[in-house]
C-alpha cells in the first residue's frame, strides 16, 4: 500500500483473521512493517466454527491478541435472508459484497475503536491509494489472478480511510513461502472456492431447508416453444450451460429468469449483452458517478471490458460481454482505481 512510510512506528492496528494463510501472513507483514498487530475472528454461522478454531491457531503460532467477534444475528439479517430471497427470485447474488460493508467491515471497524486501533486490515488482494481529492479508493493488486478489488467496492470512505491491505503488492505463492516459513498450519491449506455458509455448495437445498419457496416455471426454447418444466429458479443462473436436464438436440444455455419464473433459453451466440442497467450504485466519495469510458468488471472472475456510463445508471458496452447476471454486481475502474458500482438490474 501507498504510504506506508507516513505511518507511525508502533500504530495499532487490527487484522479480521480467518484461519486462512493470507490473513495469518499478513500479521507479519504488518509486523515487519512496524505495526502493533491484534487479530479478530468474525462466527458469522455455526459453518465457521473451523474458521473461528483456526484463526485461534495462527494467533497462538504469531503469539498476537484474538478476539472473537459474534456476528450470527447481523449475518442472517444483512446477509443470509437477502441471499435466499435473491435467489428465490431468480437473481445471483453475491454474499460477500453486501457482507463486506454491512457486517464484516463494521464490526472490524468498532471493534478496532474499541481497541484503540488507528487501522484495521484484512488478507484481501488489492491495495488503498489516496487520489487527488484526498480520498481513499480501493485499487487493483499486483497480482491480477488475485485481484479482490471487486468485492470491496461498496466500502464507504469511513472504512476506506482506516483500511489497510498488506497483500497488495505479492502473489499467492510467496504467501504460501512465508507461511511455511513461519510454520503455519494454513500453509498448503486450500484456497475456499463455495460461499462460506454453505461450504457444500448445494445452494437450493440450503434455501429450501430454510423454509424459502423459489419460483418455478418452464423452460423457454429460443423460438419460444415450450421445453418442459424446470426444477425451480434456484436451480439455475444467467450463462449456465450444464445441468438443466432437458434434451433440446442442441446446446443451450440460460439466457434470462423471467419475472414468472420461466426461463429463457437461448443458442450458442445469443449470451451476449450490450447493454446493462445497475441499480443501488455507490461510489468511494459517495459523489454521483460522471458519465464516461471506464472498465468494467460484471463478475470476480471476469476481465474488466470497455464501457461507457451514461451517468445514469447505465452502461453500454462497444463490444457485447457475456452473460451478465441480475443480481451480481458491476464495477467500474480507471487507472487501476475502483471509481464505483451497482447492482445489474436488468440487460440488453
Amino acid at each position: 500500500m501507498e504510504g506506508f512510510n507516513t505511518f507511525e512506528k508502533q500504530d495499532k492496528v487490527l487484522m479480521g483473521m480467518s484461519g486462512g494463510v493470507d490473513s495469518s501472513v499478513a500479521v507479519r507483514i504488518l509486523q515487519e512493517q512496524g505495526f502493533s498487530v491484534q487479530g479478530a475472528v468474525i462466527r458469522f454461522s455455526p459453518a465457521h466454527n473451523a474458521a473461528v478454531d483456526a484463526a485461534k491457531a495462527s494467533a497462538e503460532t504469531l503469539q498476537i491478541p484474538l478476539h472473537v467477534i459474534d456476528a450470527e444475528q447481523a449475518f442472517e439479517q444483512h446477509v443470509i435472508l437477502p441471499f435466499c430471497e435473491n435467489y428465490c427470485a431468480g437473481r445471483t447474488p453475491n454474499p460477500c459484497i453486501m457482507c463486506n460493508p454491512l457486517v464484516k467491515f463494521q464490526l472490524l471497524a468498532e471493534k478496532a475503536a474499541e481497541l484503540g486501533c488507528k487501522f484495521i486490515a484484512t488478507g484481501h488482494y488489492a491495495r488503498v491509494e489516496v487520489d487527488e481529492n484526498g480520498t481513499s479508493r480501493i485499487a487493483v493488486p499486483e497480482s491480477a489472478a488475485r485481484d479482490q478489488s471487486y468485492m470491496l467496492y461498496r466500502l464507504p470512505q469511513e472504512i476506506l480511510s482506516k483500511l489497510v491491505l498488506p497483500l497488495g503488492e505479492f502473489e499467492k505463492d510467496d504467501i504460501r513461502e512465508m507461511a511455511r516459513e513461519l510454520h503455519l498450519a494454513c500453509a498448503d491449506a486450500p484456497d475456499s472456492m463455495e460461499i462460506c455458509f454453505i461450504p457444500d455448495g448445494d445452494y437450493s437445498s440450503y434455501i429450501r431447508a430454510r423454509g424459502f419457496t423459489p419460483k418455478t416455471g418452464r423452460f423457454i426454447g429460443p423460438q419460444g416453444e415450450d421445453l418442459g418444466a424446470h426444477a425451480g429458479v434456484d436451480h439455475y443462473t444467467v450463462g449456465q450451460r450444464k445441468g438443466l436436464g432437458i434434451a433440446a438436440g442442441r446446446p443451450l444455455f440460460v439466457k434470462a429468469i423471467l419475472e414468472n419464473g420461466d426461463i429463457q433459453l437461448a443458442e450458442t451466440g445469443q449470451e451476449y449483452s450490450s447493454r446493462i442497467r445497475l441499480n443501488d450504485l455507490v461510489t468511494p466519495d459517495a459523489l454521483p458517478l460522471p458519465a464516461g469510458e471506464y472498465l468494467v468488471k460484471i463478475r470476480s472472475a471476469a476481465k474488466p471490458a470497455p464501457c461507457v456510463y451514461n451517468g445514469n445508471g447505465e452502461i453500454d458496452f462497444p463490444e457485447p460481454v457475456r452473460a451478465p447476471a441480475p443480481g451480481q454486481s458491476a464495477v467500474l475502474y480507471r487507472d487501476g482505481l475502483v471509481c464505483g458500482g451497482g447492482i445489474i438490474a436488468e440487460t440488453e
